[in-house]
This record gives structure tokens, sequence and C-alpha cells, in this order.
């Protein structure tokens, strides 16, 4: 009755705020009555989550005590607070004036399907290192810009779908979400060494720590800030070159070495150059669809025959004080040489403390598996609980179903220091902050097509860089409104998406040219020259 009673008072206020008048000396628009209206949201959503965990309590001593050592926590409210706001849809943005020609170009650049959308080979060698180091170390305009967050905020109702709300400018990184996904690569040297594991365990276990290694990487800095939701039809390009002697080998196992049976030849150079001495790792990126919108990205050694395919969903939900994504999709690790195809997901990320410092916490369950090894890897990402607790804290294991033996045990923190424990009892220490990172090659803007991600949010990223808000906004908006008019254009002539790099296959979406097809083909090419 107490928790019902609070309710009505906190819609009253919301209502009475809302009734003042768009201007004069007291506004609904006033800055310390947004953080009011917002406060009070976060209040309330408090006082459920402690309703809630009351209840637990209550249900615990009737049916027994909790066990000792448990924690009680939450990533989201439990009640549902139906019908709380009655707000209506958030404000858009003021209206553009005096567009700059660079918006004007943004907006008519044709519609996509009538540019080429045959799949385009990227010459590694036309691929420069990259110098871009936008580090997010710094609040910025988000401390400028606080009232309009409060006023963003106090629009979203709990738990809303924010894949259709437009969030603004001042809180974005300077990078599409694609080339974050490439920013997961960073350690090319790691994950070209799972394939050199001598043993189905080893690969396994060289793997999981690559995996865990990658999220360090993938964030740019200790602020959390949002990449560019990507526009359909978007593409990323980037590649890595790791030389040889950097790449772990097997005990006692030359990397190059493998049995006549393993042993595939891929094509010459046709010039015959000498082989290179260091591995090239090739990364392509594409956002395949708008809504919901969905990621394909695919990346490839060819000298060690593997690569990896992977789709990525991403769903997002207001939770009050913080923001969750749920990265929906599956990964698939191709080790050509062994035969071997280790499946994985991604965990959902939250965005903490939106009113402060926001900062990124990682949360979930996700699972590693190889079926035809019969190993597979269980990892947690804890999220931190109410009371005590560390944060970016992880814990995993390696196991041998058939068997149901662990063969190795991780913990640490995913951004920090990692300790690996092995079934021998040895113990194997990462520490992340000290890890070398490989700088990724990209084509300078002059030789990217329209659609590539740094050519596509190149005004966008420099008005960030230059801390214009508003001109980022007019250009981000243009970005936004022309995708809109395609969208509502293919809708009236009935025209399907036509994606470039990536089929659809299923559930999910692959690469149109994966790397165990070229093999395939070379296997029956030797076999009928043989």
């Amino acid at each position: 009755q107490m928790m019902s009673q609070a309710e009505g008072q906190q819609r009253d206020l919301i209502r009475s705020i809302e009734c003042l008048p768009a201007s004069g000396h007291l506004t609904s628009l006033d800055q310390d009555l947004l953080m009011l209206k917002a406060t009070s949201m976060a209040t309330m959503n408090c006082l459920n989550d402690c309703f809630h965990i009351l209840q637990l309590q209550h249900a615990s001593q009737q049916k027994g005590s909790l066990p000792t050592g448990t924690t009680i926590s939450w990533l989201e409210p439990k009640i549902s607070l139906a019908n709380h706001f009655k707000n209506g849809a958030a404000q858009n943005f003021p209206a553009e004036i005096n567009k700059p020609a660079s918006v004007r170009e943004e907006q008519s650049i044709a519609e996509p399907c009538q540019l080429t959308r045959e799949p385009e080979e990227i010459n590694p060698d036309e691929e420069l290192e990259d110098i871009c180091d936008d580090k997010e170390d710094d609040l910025g305009a988000v401390e400028e810009q606080r009232s309009v967050i409060l006023h963003l905020l106090s629009q979203l109702k709990l738990g809303m779908d924010l894949t259709r709300v437009v969030l603004p400018t001042f809180i974005l990184e300077k990078r599409s979400l694609l080339e974050m996904y490439a920013d997961f690569m960073s350690h090319p040297d790691l994950f070209i060494a799972i394939t050199n594991g001598g043993s189905p365990e080893e690969r396994m276990i060289r793997f999981v720590e690559y995996y865990l290694t990658s999220f360090h990487e993938g964030r740019k800095g200790a602020i959390a800030k949002k990449p560019y939701n990507p526009i359909i039809g978007e593409t990323f390009h980037c590649s890595w070159r790791m030389p040889k002697s950097n790449v772990a080998t097997d005990a006692g196992t030359n990397s190059s070495a493998h049995s006549p049976s393993e042993q595939v030849t891929l094509p010459k150079d046709p010039d015959g150059q000498a082989e290179p001495d260091y591995y090239t790792v090739k990364f392509v990126a594409e956002q395949v669809s708008h809504h919901p919108p969905v990621s394909g990205f695919y990346a490839e050694c060819v000298e060690r025959n593997m690569c990896v395919n992977a789709h990525v969903w991403t769903k997002s939900k207001f939770l009050g004080m913080s923001i969750g994504v749920t990265m929906v999709g599956e990964g698939v690790l191709h080790l050509l040489e062994h035969g071997e195809e280790y499946t994985f997901s991604l965990p959902c990320a939250y965005a903490r403390s939106i009113l402060t410092v926001p900062w990124v916490e990682l949360g979930g369950k996700v699972n590693i598996n190889c079926a035809k090894t019969g190993y597979s890897a269980s990892i947690n990402f804890h999220t931190k609980p109410f009371y005590g607790g560390k944060l970016h804290r992880v814990t995993g294991e390696v196991k041998q179903n058939m068997t149901n033996t662990v063969v190795c045990r991780v913990q640490g923190e995913w951004n920090s220091v990692l300790e690996f424990t092995y079934s021998n009892g040895e113990t194997k220490y990462v520490d992340l902050t000290k890890l070398s990172v490989t700088r990724k090659r990209v084509r300078p803007l002059e030789k990217q097509g329209p659609f590539e991600s740094r050519r596509l949010w190149q005004h966008v990223t420099e008005s960030l860089r230059d801390g214009d808000i508003d001109k980022a906004t007019e250009h981000k908006r243009a970005l936004e409104e022309r995708q809109r008019n395609e969208e509502r254009l293919r809708a009236e002539t009935e025209t399907p998406w036509c994606t470039k790099y990536f089929l659809k296959d299923g559930d999910g979406w692959v690469y149109h040219k994966p790397l165990w097809k070229t093999v395939s083909a070379a296997q029956t090419q030797q076999t009928d020259s043989n």
C-alpha cells in the first residue's frame, strides 16, 4: 500500500511539472525540475528493487535460510511500473537551419541499391597503419549538456526499447559500431596462435584467452560513450600484419609444420614473390539490416587457414539510471586445418551512472563449444552487486564434456588481470594493460567508398573532434534522414534491400566468400590435378 501511494504521489509530481508553461519564470524545462523528475524516477526504481529483495528474504525465511555467501543482485527492476509515465514521445531537437554543403552532400548521395552492390576486393597493400587514437576519457560536452540528458531521461519509460530513440550527438564516440567490432581483433597474435595449439584442449584454452582479452581494447577509454549506429549498407574494412615470429607456437612444434593430410595449398602469388615474413588478418563488416539493427562481420587469416564469421543484433533498453545492451547473435571460429568449429556468443553491456560519470560494465553468461572435440567453455561476466563486490569480474572454466573434467579455470577482471589455472596445477597471469596492441591498417579516406564507415561519418567525427556539437548533430541528422527516406522509398516500391558482402543463412548471416569455401575449392582442384 505504501509503494502504491508513493507511486501515485510521484505521478502527481510529474504531472505538476509538465503542466507548467514552456516559458516564464518557472518552466517545465527548468534544470532543477528536470533533475527532480529524473531522480524521483530513479528513487522509485530503487524502492521497487529493495521491495523485491525483502520479498525474497521473506520467502527464504519461510522455506529456510539462504545459503552462506549468497549475493542478491539485479540487472533491471523486477516490478513493472505499468503506466507510470504519460509523457509521450521524446521531443525532437531544434530544426535545421543553414545546412552546410557537406550536409546537403550527405543527403543527396544516391539510393544505395542504385550504387554498385558488387562485393569489392580490398587490396591490403593499399591500407596504411591507422594513426587515429580517439580515446574517450573526457566527459567533454556530456558535462555541459546535462540538462539535455535529464530532459531525455524524463521522456523515457522503464524497459523502453531504445532502438528507435534518437540520442543526442554529444554522447557519441568518434567511431562506428562496425569499427568497434574490428577493434575487438586488436590482438591478432593471440587470434592466430589458437590454431597452433598442439591439442584440442590447448586450442580451446587459447581461444578462451583470446576471447577474454578482446573486450578491453574494444572499449576506447573509461568513459561510456556510444558508437555511431551504422546505417544500412555501411561497411568497414581493415587488416592487421603480424610478424610470424611474434605468434606463439605449440611447444616443440614449428608453427608452419602440418601433416600432409592437413596441408592445403592455396593459389600462389601470380608474381611469384617470396612469402612475406608476416601473417595478414583481413576484416570486413557490414550493416545488413536496419530494423532490427543487425551487423555481420568476418575475419580471416589465409596463411593459417582460419576465419571467424559472426552476426550481432544489438537490443538496447532503458533501465532507469543505466542503459542495457543485449548482443543477440552467434559467432563461429573455423580452424580449417583441424576441421574444428567453435561457436560462441557475446555478453550484455551496461552503461551505468549515466547522470554522473558513465562507465561500462559487462554482464551475463556466454558459452563456447566445439562439437567435434567435445570441449566447451562457460564464462560468467559478473555485474557488481548492490553492496560490496568487485567491478568487471569474470570467472570461467574449460571442460571436456565426455568426461565432465575441468581442464582450466579462469578468474580476474576483463579489463585488468586474468588468472588461468590449469589441471596440472600451473598458473598463468595475463595483464591486459601490458598486452601489445597491433594497430589496424585502413585505406585512406580518399580511397574509401561512400558507404565505408570512416568516409560516411567523417563530417560527424571531425565536428566532434572540434567540439562543435551543433554541426555534428546536423551531419548526423542528415545521414539519418537519408536512411529514413530510402527505407520509405523501398517500402513504397516493394524493393528488397541488397546486401553487399553477407548472405542470409537461416537466422544468421554468412560472408559471401568464406575461407572454408576457398579451401574446399582448392582441395577439389588438387584432387583433380592428381
